[in-house]
């Protein structure tokens, strides 16, 4: 048996996926459903948020590129797999 679903979203995202869907060459509606076919077989959804540090991981990114630009704070390189695991020894 066939239904029909009804939801709202926003007008160009709803655009924009018909398009993209349409170069995949399957309807939107294929598309749904299949997601909502992998939910109920799943029993879970994946939603991606943007990966965004906090404040105080963005200050430690910032020092450690301003760092490595400058050539300060670095270790290595290592010639082998064995002086970097001593090196590891060494400051635990």
């Amino acid at each position: 048996m066939i239904t029909t679903m009804i939801f709202k979203t926003d007008k160009q995202l709803k655009t924009d996926a018909q398009k993209i869907s349409k170069r995949m060459g399957i309807p939107l509606s294929a598309y749904l459903n299949e997601q909502l076919k992998t939910l109920v077989a799943t029993g879970h959804a994946e939603f991606r948020a943007p990966l965004v540090p906090n404040k105080k991981t963005a200050r430690c990114l910032r020092q450690v590129i301003k760092d490595a630009d400058a050539g300060k704070n670095m270790i290595g390189p290592f010639k082998t797999d064995e002086d970097f695991f001593n090196y590891l020894d060494g400051i635990r």
